[in-house]
This record gives C-alpha cells, structure tokens and sequence, in this order.
C-alpha cells in the first residue's frame, strides 16, 4: 500500500470521526431542548433520508468528477449542516442537512478503492477502511462522552474567551459542535492531497428522467447477481442492525446498567472496538472468493445479541458487546469487499455503492422507524431486544439458505 491509500484513509477518518461524535451533540442538543424520546431514533433517520432519495444522483455524481473533488465538496456540506445546527437551525434538519454530504461522500469513498487499487487487495483495504472507520467510531463516541461532560464545556467557555468578541455559545452541546467543526475543516483539507484516478463510467446523459432509469437499471442487475445479491442483502441488513443497537444500548445502559449520558455513550464504542476486531480478522483470513462462508456468523450474532437480556454487570456488558461487535465485523467486511468488486465490474463502482447505499439506509431509515414505534408504544427494553435478536437471527438464516439453494440450482 502506498501514501495515496493512507490519505484516503486519513480523510475518511476525520470526517467520520465528525459525523459520529456530531450525533451524539445531536442527542445532547434534543435534551437541552425537552425533545421527546423517540426524537432521538427519528434523528438518525433524518441522516440517512438523503441517502435514499439522494441515491440516483449520487452515484453518477461520484463517477462524473474525480472521487477526492467529490469528497471535499461532500464534506463542506456536512461542515454546512454542523454550522446550521450551532446557528440554531432544530436538530433534525441540521443533523439531515450533514446527512445530504455524507450520501455524496459514500460512493467517492469506497468507490476511489476499486479504481486505485487491484480487486485482490479489496479485502485488504476494505478491511483497513472499516477498521479505521470503526476507529473513528470509538474515538467519536468517546470524544463526544468527554465533550458534553460539564468540566471540557466549563473550561473551553472559560479559557476560550475572546475579549469584546460574544460567540454566543453557551450551552455544553453548542461547545462540543465548535470542535468538532475543526474536525470537519481537517478533514476537508485532508482531501485536497487525495490521489487523482481515472474518471470511471461517466454518464453519458445528465437528465434526471435518464438517472432515474439508470439508478434503477443498476439496482436491478445488482439485485439479480447471485454474489452481488447476497453480499448486498447481508450489508443491507448489517447496517441497519447496527445503527439501531447503537441506539439500543445507549437506552438499555441507561435502564439497566444505571449509566448516564455520558457513560452510555462512550459504552456504544465497545461495539465498534469489537467490529474493529473482526475486520481485522476477516482482512487477515477471508479471502473474496471465500467470502460467503461468513454467513453463519450472522446468524450466531442475532442469538448473542438476545443475551444482552440476562446481563446486569457492566464488565459482563463490555465483555458481550465487543463479541457482538466482532462478528459483525468478521462477516460484513468480506460482504462489503464482494458487493463493491461485483459492483466495479457490473456498472462502475459510484454507482454499485449509491444502490448498496439506498439499500442499507432503507433498512436503517425502516428498523429505526420500527424501534421508535416500541419506544412509543412503552414496549419493555427486554421484549426489543429479543425481537431485535430474533430478526437478526432469522434474516441472516434465510439469506444463508437462499443463497446455497441457488447455488444448487445453478
């Protein structure tokens, strides 16, 4: 691997590192202003709706311009919605306006690794990719634990003065947006060094009527792949598994493990230790072509995510989490390798990525709905998290059985 390889990795990092300590300014934003609880599940899917309706265009957009101008232009949309946000726009249409950058930033991201490297280091690179990804995870959710603690705001307010100059900031949420703003400014600058590549699958049409057909051209011959297929169902279902759980345990730490906030936010980053783990384990063992035999791990992590129901001990917690966390990596990461190769090679790696992101970010936008529907509804955390459990379990069990039958088949 080279320095262009390690840029890209640099820059998804800080801008990931934003996005994930912003959400949890976000959370902390709604309480300052006595949102309701199920606000917070409804936050998220303010995120990801660009993603959805976002994705016929995004996909071509990436593949129209070199992927690192895409990727600093998509960051200075998600810089612009964190500065709404900090001017007072609501939460949900700040953290929706972040979202908008973030589903131009996806397909530039891991589309610019299937031009600039070769399909054998996929697993390799996607494997780095969702470990520092997952990095920025952990160190967002910590950073965001530390930065709505009341000492980090009291000192900035203190010491951050600037004489006959009001910033207005005054609340701890609104601190915390202030930093991380210069986590979005580096990242931005990161980008101006990424490595040009070839312009891969330019549109040859730009009328919307003609993207619209091609966006739906390209989900259909994804969909109808058999490895594209499987590995775009398992990410599909992954992520919209995982930002639910990440939600989940900020609820159940809070109830049962007596957290507050900020502790329960700083415990979501235990998951991502754990998938840091399994990808790294995945990009040492699983090869692309072994890629499927994963599967079962799916299923395995559906029944250890119901045992959360037994756990009252925050060790026990951390100890389950991070095994959770693990299997999750060990699987989507060679899933997440296939889908893009079978992507690259199918319709141009922008726009197999806007399908797989208009796929995962119906699930999560669907699941999150659903979660904040028990929450409304005053279910018990312990019934969530069985059917939650459950439905993992079950989907990843009929996925893996489709997909042998057709293999059979063919």
């Amino acid at each position: 691997m080279n320095r262009g390889f390690y840029t890209i990795l640099a820059a998804q990092f800080f801008s990931a590192l934003a996005d994930n300590a912003l959400l949890f300014a976000a959370i902390a934003l709604l309480f300052t202003l006595h949102a309701p609880a199920w606000h917070t599940p409804v936050l998220q899917q303010f995120f990801v709706f660009a993603y959805i309706v976002l994705a016929p265009f995004v996909g071509p957009f990436a593949d129209s311009l070199p992927k690192g101008r895409v990727m600093f232009v998509a960051n200075a949309v998600k810089l612009a919605g964190c500065v709404a946000m900090l001017l007072g726009m609501h939460p949900l249409f700040a953290y929706g306006i972040v979202g908008v950058g973030a589903s131009m930033y996806s397909p530039a991201k891991y589309g610019i690794l299937t031009e600039y490297l070769p399909h054998q280091k996929l697993v390799f690179a996607n494997g780095w990719m969702e470990g520092l990804t997952v990095a920025a995870i952990i160190l967002g959710a910590i950073l965001g634990g530390i930065m709505l603690g009341p000492e980090f705001a009291d000192y900035l307010l203190k010491h951050g003065e600037v004489p006959g100059v009001d910033l207005w900031i005054d609340t701890v949420p609104e601190v915390a947006i202030v930093c991380i703003l210069t986590l979005y400014f580096v990242a931005a600058v990161i980008n101006l060094y990424i490595p040009k590549v070839a312009i891969d699958h330019r549109m040859p049409k730009r009328n919307p009527l003609f993207i619209l057909q091609d966006f739906w051209h390209s989900f259909r011959l994804l969909w109808r792949d058999p490895l594209g297929q499987v590995s775009l169902a398992v990410t599909t279902l992954f992520w919209g598994a995982g930002a639910t759980l990440r939600l989940m345990v900020l609820t159940w730490a809070a109830l049962v493990l007596k957290f507050d906030l900020e502790r329960a936010t700083q415990l979501t980053a235990v998951v991502a230790v754990g998938i840091a783990l399994g990808s790294i384990l995945a990009a040492r063992y699983v090869s692309l072509q072994r890629a499927v035999r994963v599967l079962p791990v799916g299923i395995a992590m559906g029944l250890v995510v119901m045992s959360m129901i037994f756990v009252t001990d925050w060790r026990v917690a951390i100890a389950l989490l991070v095994l959770v966390g693990a299997m999750g990596g060990y699987f989507v990461v060679p899933m997440n390798a296939l889908l893009q190769h079978r992507g690259h090679l199918l319709m141009g790696a922008g726009h197999s990525i806007a399908v797989q992101n208009f796929n995962e970010n119906l699930s999560i936008l669907v699941l999150l709905g659903i979660y904040a529907l028990m929450i409304k509804m005053e279910l018990s955390m312990n019934s969530i998290i069985v059917a939650f459990g459950l439905f993992i379990a079950a989907t990843m069990a009929w996925i893996t059985v489709k997909h042998w039958h057709d293999q059979d088949q063919g």
